[in-house]
């Protein structure tokens, strides 16, 4: 049986980003037992296409690995690119892609090939009507969203057989994903589509009723980073079997250095869980690493654990949404182009904080405002730099965002992955016949034989070694013995090979054993859809259903929708209307939610950024803060005009 096809019940699999083929080439060897990327065209990260030849140069090298590569064609998709979407679809199934990680229904109405289909986060996935309606369509697997609690996703599990998937690690939208607007109201990009404009990273002044301020200029929508690493072992037993990073526009040392650490913590749980109820990782090999993983050296915007565990207070990143950096120390003393510090303990290494040429700091002015500045030479705890320090006071806070002797580590190979392997030398009359077999679940084995037949040794033992040696020398290859004890010589008398016909011998095997692996690869068998067709949990559908082509109203019309309006992106949604849906709560970050404060109910509240007034409304019954405003879009193109549906009538997806 392929790895690929053992129980999804069973398996956990560590789901990595790759910008390119180099970045999901590093992500495979760093531990990932499959990698996500953009194609040329329909990704929801504008710029991040590659080449369908890259793509399959990709494919090829994870599937050494039993390891797969799913394609993000996640956009919503307009009539006149449906027909280019369908035949890059039958593009990537030629280049052996394993699946597709899509949005828009109305590619399930087209000719598509056998491909494996997965629902994207932009699918909004909630509930359990929602998933199970996923699965008899034809998806087999789904990224639930971001926003579930333990005991939400463990529900959904019951009521779905299709694998389960969860972000784990990096940036967080703070809208569900899909249902966010606001990028394409304020500048005609849309998130939908690729090409958000981050609105939510932006400063904003937060006004009460009254106009009172409550926070001035402060990034009020910007979440911390996501971080579920004290939640792994929670998330396998609620049922979340594909652990995803994100971050296909992040740079290589993250990508590395996270990959690396959450692989080395699936790797512990599985090794907790019971064996002989048949546990496993997806892909095959084993990864060692030049460096530790240090997930705070690399970008984010503090952690969070967001709503796993429930709901918290300090989930976001008001100060800054850029990368400040572990504190690393409190500066002693600042002069015109050096400074000063008392340097921290390192908590994961306990010794004291060391910096280094080049690493990049950072703090925070007297405004409040974040700054950086690199460091060109490091004298024991005395920086000197090349510009001046006006805005760095006594007292502050140094936090350390490039930390460039992590970042040489990473600079270079940082890791490698083999597969275990065992060998057996056998004499079989006057042929040698060497096997290997691997360690993956399929078991796969490939021998080939020698007709040279052994010369007579003048020491019995140094022949032997002479064969080990040569034996072993597995180098570049996918394949390593754990121990000596995995090379079984077994000879009816010592004999002497030359060290050519070893090596000559050696690497046929190891072809071989490449030859029946890639033969053995299967495709993932992609879900069929349930007849008669499922109905959807809703007869109607608002804006905020994506339907922005034909073919996915008449997806949602075969599956009992009547009342279907059209996607935020055709431009018909003219007043005011949610712009962001979202379960980050001001009310409540700020100690003024009924449920902290009996009584009160500060409503509506104002977000101000620059001349955009934006009208924040409050859904407590579901628990959700609605960010309302204007289209700046409007009648664009010369679409139809529509009166926007009252915000206390809209329904989000189920």
């Amino acid at each position: 049986m392929s790895p690929l096809l053992a129980d999804p019940r069973r398996s956990l699999e560590l789901l990595a980003p790759a910008k390119n083929l180099e970045y999901g080439m590093a992500a495979i060897d760093h531990g990932a037992d499959a990698v996500y990327i953009g194609g040329p065209a329909f990704g929801a990260r504008y710029g991040a296409g590659n080449s369908v030849a890259e793509i399959a140069q990709l494919a090829r090298y994870a599937h050494r690995f039993d390891a797969r590569v799913l394609v993000a064609l996640n956009t919503l998709l307009t009539d006149e690119e449906l027909s280019e979407a369908e035949s890059l679809i039958h593009e990537l199934y030629a280049a052996e892609v394993d699946a597709l990680i899509i949005q828009d229904m109305g590619l399930l109405r087209l000719d598509l090939p056998p491909i494996q289909l997965h629902a994207s986060t932009q699918c909004d996935i909630r509930t359990p009507a929602k998933a199970r309606f996923l699965q008899e369509v034809g998806f087999s697997q789904m990224v639930l969203a971001r926003e579930l609690n333990l005991s939400q996703i463990a529900t959904i599990a019951t009521q779905t057989e299709a694998v389960l998937e969860f972000f784990i690690h990096g940036a967080l939208c703070v809208a569900f994903s899909g249902q966010c607007y606001i990028s394409h109201a304020h500048t005609g990009r849309s998130a939908n589509r690729g090409e958000c404009s981050q609105a939510c990273r932006l400063p904003y002044t937060l006004q009460g009723p009254d106009g009172a301020v409550i926070a001035e200029n402060k990034h009020l929508l910007s979440m911390k980073d996501n971080d579920q690493s004290k939640n792994l072992r929670a998330l396998v037993d609620a049922g979340i079997r594909s652990f995803k990073i994100e971050g296909r526009l992040k740079d290589l040392s993250y990508l590395k250095n996270i990959t690396a650490h959450y692989r080395q913590l699936l790797d512990d749980i599985l090794n907790q869980l019971p064996a002989e109820q048949g546990w496993r990782r997806t892909s095959s090999g084993h990864s060692r690493y030049t460096f530790t993983p240090r997930p705070s050296k690399t970008f984010n915007r503090g952690s969070t654990d967001y709503f796993v565990q429930g709901r918290l207070t300090d989930i976001g990143a008001f100060d800054s949404p850029k990368f400040a950096g572990p504190a690393i120390g409190t500066v002693t003393a600042v002069a015109e182009r050096h400074f000063d510090v008392a340097l921290l303990q390192d908590e994961d290494e306990g010794s004291q904080e060391t910096l280094h040429n080049g690493d990049g700091l950072s703090y925070y002015t007297a405004a409040g405002v974040l700054a950086g500045v690199r460091a060109n030479r490091v004298d024991g705890a005395r920086v000197h730099v090349n510009d001046a320090l006006d805005d760095l006071t006594v007292g502050a806070t140094l936090y350390r965002n490039r930390d460039q002797a992590f970042e040489r580590l990473l600079a270079g190979p940082s890791a490698t992955r083999k597969i275990a392997v065992q060998m057996w030398l056998e004499q079989v009359g006057a042929h040698l016949r060497l096997t290997l077999l691997d360690s993956s679940a399929a078991a796969l084995s490939a021998s080939v034989s020698c007709d040279q037949p052994l010369q007579a040794a003048h020491d019995a033992d140094q022949a032997l070694a002479s064969l080990r040696k040569g034996l072993s020398k597995l180098g570049e290859t996918a394949y390593t013995l754990r121990s000596p004890a995995d090379l079984h010589i077994q000879l009816t008398s010592p004999g002497f090979l030359p060290a050519a016909s070893i090596n000559n011998l050696r690497r046929a095997a190891v072809a071989a054993l490449d030859a029946a692996r890639q033969q053995a690869w299967q495709r993932l068998p992609r879900a069929q859809a349930s007849q008669p067709p499922a109905k959807y949990p809703q007869t109607s559908l608002s804006y905020l259903g994506n339907v922005l082509n034909e073919q996915a109203r008449q997806f949602y019309l075969e599956h009992g929708v009547t009342d279907i309006a059209p996607a935020y992106e055709s431009n018909q949604e003219l007043g005011a209307a949610s712009l962001m849906i979202t379960k980050h709560c001001l009310r409540y970050s700020f100690n003024l939610c009924p449920k902290q404060v009996k009584g009160i109910r500060p409503e509506p509240m104002r977000l101000q950024q620059g001349k955009d007034t934006l009208i924040l409304r409050f859904d407590c019954k579901a628990c959700e803060m609605h960010v309302i405003g204007p289209s700046r879009q409007a009648g664009a193109a010369g679409k139809p005009q529509r009166t926007t549906i009252p915000i206390v009538n809209l329904k989000t997806r189920v």
